[in-house]
């Protein structure tokens, strides 16, 4: 049996999986200051008649990470900075930054050697301003990590006490701003998360449940709980990751759509190309800052089932409707105090839930307002409600084009397509989506477990993990950005390397990748590794070729479990 189990900002869902079906559901308010009651609530709910011994894996998607950073609660962080030569520090705009001396070439050659002096006056000025963290990173410092090295050894001497983390192992990829701002945020976040994790485990150890336990990331992958804490960041977002993830479970294979999840408070829009969730290829955007971490590419609206609708006065003196930003709790049907487009839907008989009274009741006193009767009022709320969310979709579309594997897409669909699908997620998607989905030329979904889909995604959702190998074989050396690590080659490698060419470096990095995989438990998705990129470069002196530099872009990609079934009925 498998669990799975989505803390959203208005409910928190859970699903309980057997035999590849859905075997029952839960829905339980989220307590925003208390996600982890929330979280242990959904999880008695859903497994309170199951011997814990019959639950094989337990997946959470949470908002521990995103609502630290968007809070401003993260620690504060000493960032000690090695930008080199060509960059003006005043042009970035981290908090509590130190800059250093010293750099290192593209290829991880030292063109200037640390000043020892000024670190050992900086350690101590940080110690004395009180930080108890800090980070380190250096530009090209994934390629040659000596002088992060040097640094850590430094605070060892001087302020042993200090937790520091190194930029070059939490992210290998280029581009300098955005690995500083991954190591920054990494370390900001890392003990209140621990916290957090260590309170699931004390949780599950109290129920008996020994099963594996994941933590669904922003790449729709999961992680296992003990490695998230290493990296932390790559849990944000997991909300529209899962989502994302369920409207796949839940729709046929290899379709394309637009997956809007509506819950109370929100709206995450995503899309699906061909059955592969589409990725930002730069990376997620948090607390205002582009990092390195792998998401899906996704937007959040403040349009949701909850939202308080209102009526306000135009420039020219005529009343509108404004639905949003804000939520006051439930919909005024549900019991909850302002008027909310689930009322809207009620009175329409649209969905299913709350007082029809009630909706009644706050529908006409919106209607008094405008001089419309309650089902012109409601249709006009509903109407509203979709235009927002149809608009986002549209402006979305403008960055998803901008996307590599959107641009493929529509080379290998020889023709410019988008797509067929509009498929509802959530608790407020029933009612919505038909009319979305008119205003966007496709065909409406709302498939079966729709308002638990979020769930059902982190349930089913398989590991994914990356590797990215650059060879240097002048400099006689690998190294696996994941990994943050230099290796030596041997002449034998050195000369297959430049003798085979690509091959032999695509070798090399599935051997890793299944070393690595291994190492997280995840083996047997081994077999799904795809490559994503392969290129390599002459290194030429003079005129000759001397070397050459392969990089190799490896990924477990995001997919589901082999034991789901895709709702398939006997």
């Amino acid at each position: 049996m498998l669990i799975g189990i989505d803390v959203g900002g208005t409910t928190t869902d859970a699903v309980l999986i057997r035999n590849g079906e859905v075997y029952s559901t839960a829905k339980v308010s989220t307590e925003p200051g208390n996600l982890l009651s929330s979280l242990l609530e959904a999880l008695d709910a859903i497994s309170r008649d199951i011997p814990p011994e019959q639950l094989e894996r337990v997946v959470f998607s949470t908002t521990v990470i995103t609502n630290l950073i968007a809070e401003g609660k993260t620690d504060r962080v000493a960032m000690l900075l090695i930008p080199g030569p060509g960059i003006n520090p005043t042009s970035y705009t981290f908090p509590d930054s130190f800059y250093l001396k010293g750099a290192m070439d593209y290829r991880g050659r030292e063109i200037q050697p640390l000043d020892e002096a000024e670190i050992r006056k900086i350690v101590v000025l940080i110690r004395e301003l009180g930080f108890s963290m800090a980070a380190v990173v250096s530009k090209f410092g994934q390629r040659n990590p000596s002088h992060e090295l040097r640094i850590e050894e430094i605070f060892r001497e001087v302020y042993p006490d200090c937790k520091l983390e190194l930029g070059h192992k939490v992210s290998g990829k280029l581009n300098f701003p955005r690995r500083i701002a991954t190591t920054m945020l990494a370390s900001a976040t890392r003990e209140s998360y621990q916290e957090f994790v260590e309170k699931i485990r004390k949780a599950l150890e109290e129920r008996n449940i020994r099963a594996p336990v994941y933590i669904l990331k922003a790449d729709g992958g999961t992680l296992p709980v003990e490695k998230s804490i290493e990296f932390p960041v790559e849990t944000i977002f997991s909300g529209p990751a899962a989502s994302t993830i369920g409207a796949l479970a839940l729709t046929p294979e290899g379709e394309t759509s637009v997956v809007a999840d509506i819950g109370g408070t929100t709206t995450d829009l995503a899309l699906i190309l061909s059955g592969k969730p589409l990725l930002a290829s730069k990376g997620a955007k948090l607390g205002g800052f582009l990092t390195h971490v792998r998401a899906f590419s996704v937007r959040s609206i403040a349009v949701g089932g909850d939202s308080v609708v209102r009526v306000k006065n135009s420039n020219s003196g005529t009343k509108l409707i404004t639905i949003g930003p804000d939520r006051a709790g439930p919909a005024y049907c549900m019991g909850g105090e302002e008027t909310t487009p689930t009322d809207a839907l009620k009175v329409l008989g649209l969905i299913d839930v709350g007082n029809p009274e009630r909706a009644r009741e706050a529908i006409k006193a919106i209607g008094s307002s405008l001089g419309k009767s309650e089902i012109e009022t409601a249709s006009l709320i509903v109407d509203k409600a979709t235009q927002m969310i149809t608009k986002a979709v549209n402006e979305m579309f403008l960055e998803w084009e901008q996307e590599p594997a959107y641009r493929i897409w529509e080379v290998l669909q020889e023709k410019k397509a988008r797509p067929e699908n509009v498929v509802g997620i959530g608790g407020g998607a029933r009612g919505l989506i038909a009319e979305i989905a008119k205003k966007l030329d496709a065909k409406p979904v709302i498939p079966e477990y729709a308002e638990v889909g979020n769930a059902i995604g982190a349930a089913v959702a398989r590991p994914t993990l990356t590797l990215n190998l650059r060879i240097d074989t002048e400099r006689k050396v690998y190294s696996v950005a994941e990994e943050g690590e230099i290796v030596s080659l041997n002449v034998t490698d050195i000369g297959n390397f430049n003798r085979m060419g690509s091959g032999e470096a695509e070798a090399l990095a599935a051997k890793l990748l299944r070393e690595r995989a291994k190492s997280y438990g995840i083996s047997e998705y081994a077999a799904e590794a795809e490559i994503v990129n392969s290129e390599v470069f002459n290194i030429v002196s003079g005129w000759s070729t001397v070397g050459r530099l392969f990089d190799v872009n490896m990924q477990i990609p995001a997919g589901l479990i082999p034991e789901w079934k895709r709702g398939e009925k006997e």
